[in-house]
């Protein structure tokens, strides 16, 4: 089994992979970390170092180097599906969006220091209006690639995990 978790940023993805690999006794593997550990640094600074460009060609690496892996939860960084190459590599899972208000990311990734330390924006306006307007040309491609859609807001990550577990059992 192969589950691929999609979705833009603060949506849980990294939070509910881990949950539902541990439900489903599976390896959790999370794209961007192993981005970061293959660059030897966060993702924000392959931005400012390199640039999106870079950040992008190794994320398509990563993400064709894990999906070889089986029994396993995999969570995509949230524009990892707007490469061809990646979609293309995960056509084989399971691939589950994970989807929330553009005011609920907001407040997640507001509310995450982590997250700001560690991703860059990705537009010159930053906050809910990139939020906002990343979404509107994200979502179609997101909802081309899901077999399921999991919506998160107001929910805890046990409820997400448990809801994507009945999905795929």
């Amino acid at each position: 089994m192969q589950l691929i978790l999609i979705g833009y940023r603060g949506t849980g993805k990294t939070t509910a992979a881990r949950r539902v690999a541990d439900l489903l006794s599976l390896e959790c593997l999370d794209v961007d970390a192993e981005v970061e550990c293959r660059a030897g640094k966060s993702i924000k600074q392959i931005f400012e170092d390199d640039n999106e460009q870079a950040f992008r060609d190794l994320e398509v690496q990563v993400i064709g180097d894990l999906v070889q892996r089986t029994d396993a939860v995999l969570s995509l960084g949230g524009g990892a599906v707007m490469r061809e190459e990646s979609r293309r590599a995960i056509a084989d899972g399971t691939v589950i969006w994970l989807t929330a208000r553009p005011d609920t990311i907001h407040a997640r990734i507001t509310e995450d220091v982590k997250t700001s330390e560690q991703r860059p924006n990705l537009t010159t306006s930053g906050g809910l209006p990139e939020i906002t307007s990343l979404l509107s040309q994200r979502e179609p491609v997101y909802r081309a690639c899901a077999d399921f859609v999991v919506e998160t807001d107001a929910k805890s990550t046990e409820q997400v995990a448990q809801e994507i577990v009945c999905l795929v059992e």
